[in-house]
């Protein structure tokens, strides 16, 4: 790299943040229990401030409930010095969709969010049935970090 290529840092708008968010449909989730980190991949689908996803019932559902403040990040990668990534803080909660009427609609708004980008989701197609536990997680903190060579 020529020191006219010199890569160039800055930090994306909030709508910048929103539109990367809405375009991608995978990102990583990071939990902590006790002194423990943990990041996982998720397929997710963003809706009005709300990162929706699903996942199979196991460990990370059981840490979550007992913590339930995360990270979430996103990259776009195309190069080195040329990508765009935004993290999320907030808080992620587990839906039921036997509870209480606000609970069974919350998870209804969950499943169409999903199905937006995951048209087969929870039906006799589904290619992964197992992940049948609904999630969102509240965008309370968003952040956008982008590097590139472009002029």
């Amino acid at each position: 790299m020529a020191l006219t290529d010199a890569p160039r840092f800055r930090e994306l708008s909030g709508g910048e943040c929103i539109e990367l968010l809405e375009r991608n449909q995978s990102g990583r989730v990071a939990y902590t229990f006790h002194d423990r980190v943990d990041i996982e991949p998720i397929s997710y689908a963003y809706s009005d401030g709300w990162i929706y996803g699903r996942t199979a019932p196991g460990s990370k559902l059981i840490t979550i409930r007992h913590h339930h403040w995360v990270a979430f990040e996103v990259d776009e990668v195309e190069g080195r010095y040329d990508w765009r990534s935004v993290v999320v803080h907030g808080a992620m909660y587990v839906l039921e969709p036997n509870g209480g009427d606000r609970d069974r609609e919350t998870w209804a708004t969950a499943l169409e969010v999903i199905r937006s980008s995951e048209d087969d989701a929870l039906t006799p197609t589904d290619p992964t049935p197992h992940r049948n536990e609904l999630f969102r997680i509240y965008v309370d903190e968003m952040v956008g970090r982008a590097a590139s060579t472009e002029g």
